[in-house]
């Protein structure tokens, strides 16, 4: 037996995420808005592998440039191996091996992918039992997308978008995802999306909720209505901090897009196709004009445990 085949490895797989339609309210005395969103969790993935280790360390790979990303405690999947170990009085530590294929800072949430893998896959090896409900608790505690990255699927959010119910969809939609060769910060965007309320550019906030046509279409598994209904408050903050997303979404829709969405925060753009066939045509044709554009479709699975 090598020491690979000797030493004990958990591989968790977690997905990353659109969200289809964003609703923002007002921003509260803490200093956090209330959201209501529907996420979707895509076929764009996260591999965390979880060894045997003296401390809690983290090391990046994968098919994106991760040499900004923090490994220290600051780092959102230390901090989820760290509560574990926190709470379950684990002694014995644990290094993550992440292959990370969603984009840094691109509103799709994958550091809270991370986190949730490095959470599953924590308890796997250390033989906690957690159940779902313990697991959600942790996320919830880490940042407002985790708890979604752990249940995957489609689902609405409110709240900071922690709170989940699950949503019903039918079927399967396909994406093209126009990748940004920038990150841009979550926080900045708020704070222009606050500034342009203020000062009249944007109507003012209303009560946060998702519109009943998004749960139809999704339910229907109708990408054509569902592209009707796709909508994102954070959308004109975005497009005023990097105004070239605008190009690239009138490309997408030049080139037979159902309807394109800055995702999040941004700044990746996310393209709803009638079909597989027409992802690939608009893949293509993006391409062309020298973006990185991926595939993608979805409702997928969340974290979860896979073979080694």
């Amino acid at each position: 037996m090598t020491l690979a085949e000797a030493t004990p490895v958990v591989h968790v797989r977690a997905p990353g995420k659109i969200n289809l339609f964003m609703r923002v309210g007002g921003l509260e005395a803490d200093g956090y808005h209330d959201v209501a969103t529907a996420y979707q969790a895509v076929s764009l993935y996260e591999d965390v592998r979880a060894y045997p280790a003296e401390d809690i360390t983290v090391a990046f790979g994968g098919s994106i440039d991760t040499s900004g990303l923090p490994v220290d405690d600051t780092n959102l999947a230390i901090r989820a191996a760290r509560m574990l170990a926190a709470h379950a009085g684990v002694d014995t530590g644990v290094h993550l091996a992440i292959d990370k294929h969603v984009p840094i800072a691109g509103g799709m949430g994958g550091g809270s992918a991370d986190a949730a893998a490095a959470l599953v896959a924590c308890d796997a090896l250390w033989e906690l039992g957690l159940s779902k409900e313990d697991l959600h608790g942790f996320a919830a505690r880490l940042g407002a997308d985790v708890p979604f990255a752990l249940a995957g699927g489609t689902a609405i959010g409110t709240g900071r978008g922690d709170r989940l119910s699950p949503a019903l969809a039918t079927g399967s939609f396909h994406w093209v995802l126009a990748i940004a060769e920038f990150g841009i910060s979550t926080p900045a965007v708020y704070h222009e999306l606050d500034r342009q309320r203020g000062g009249g550019a944007l109507p003012g906030p209303r009560r946060p909720e998702v519109d009943a046509a998004v749960l139809h279409a999704l339910r229907a598994g109708d990408p054509s209505r569902l592209a009707d209904a796709l909508h994102n408050d954070l959308q004109a903050a975005t497009l005023e901090l990097a105004p070239g997303l605008g190009g690239i979404l009138q490309l997408g829709a030049d080139n037979g897009a159902l309807a394109g969405i800055v995702s999040g925060s941004g700044p990746t753009v996310a393209f709803l196709a009638a079909d597989a066939d027409a992802a690939l045509e608009l893949q293509v044709a993006l391409s062309a004009s020298r973006l990185t554009a991926i595939r993608a479709h979805g409702p997928v699975h969340g974290a979860r445990v896979l073979p080694a």
